[in-house]
């Protein structure tokens, strides 16, 4: 089964099993799936409106503005936190979504006000979209997909001869499937796909930027901390529950991308708008 095919899938099984908790795809073995973005935005309410625009939801989980896609969240806003930087020179390069028709969305969000770029070559079935604050989407088509628009992947950049430590290190720590895409390296989790791209240099640390950390869900946080941590991984602060009953920790790979580890409390309903 391809991946687009299996997450389109677990997302709709997941949507009917787990209304609830709006979990957006089932866990994989080891209790982990794709979270959120966390962006530290310069200005949440202009980023809210592309991604509405986009076809985002609006939940307000403890009065935070967060968007949901079919596989991922994105959290708004981070403290008082601005970041300073694109993804664009950190480690967390891009992230990417998939749609039904390219073309079609890109009219649809250019007629709401979203700024889209063209995809590279004169290709039709790519585009981007870059938030004022510099965080960069790719836009890619599957016209088989049953919905608009999902979550698809993280694009993390590193030299070269990091790229199959990083395979490794993903698909240990996460559970997930190392795997190949055309001709490069992979690993497929529930509800996204890390994908890698080859840099001359090592890149700038997530933290701080715009694009300042991911996060994954996992159903047991007690267990799964046991489990990297008996592996090697560290902790950057000690887990915690915060005001809206999640609980959390971060970590941040051997390359600099900050990962923030969640067992997510209910969103509660959506803010329409």
């Amino acid at each position: 089964m391809k991946f687009g095919t299996f997450v389109a899938l677990t997302f709709a099984a997941a949507l009917s099993a787990t209304a609830a908790t709006a979990q957006p795809a089932l866990f994989n073995d080891t209790g982990v799936t794709m979270g959120h973005w966390h962006l530290a935005s310069k200005d949440p309410e202009a980023n809210k409106k592309i991604f509405q625009a986009m076809g985002g939801k609006l939940f307000m989980p403890g009065g935070a503005p967060l968007i949901m896609f079919p596989g991922v969240y994105i959290n708004l806003t981070l403290g008082n936190m601005a970041g300073e930087g694109g993804s664009q020179g950190s480690v967390a390069n891009h992230v990417g979504f998939i749609v039904d028709n390219v073309q079609q969305r890109v009219a649809q969000w250019k007629a709401a006000g979203v700024k889209v770029l063209p995809g590279g070559n004169g290709r039709l079935d790519q585009a981007y979209v870059e938030t004022p604050d510099g965080l960069r989407i790719e836009i890619l088509e599957d016209k088989t997909q049953g919905m608009p628009i999902r979550n698809e992947h993280v694009h993390l950049s590193m030299t070269d001869a990091e790229i199959p430590k990083a395979q490794a290190w993903y698909a240990k720590t996460f559970g997930g499937k190392a795997a190949m895409r055309n001709g490069a390296p992979v690993v497929d989790i529930p509800g996204v796909q890390i994908r890698f791209l080859k840099a001359d240099a090592a890149q700038v640390r997530t933290a701080g930027r715009v694009l300042d950390h991911i996060g994954f869900d996992v159903k047991d946080h007690a267990a799964f901390v046991q489990k990297i941590t008996a592996e090697g991984v560290k902790l950057d602060d000690m887990p915690r529950k915060v005001p809206n009953g999640s609980t959390i920790v971060y970590i941040t790979d051997p390359w600099g991308t900050r990962i923030e580890i969640i067992q997510r409390a209910p969103l509660g309903p959506e803010v329409k708008s």
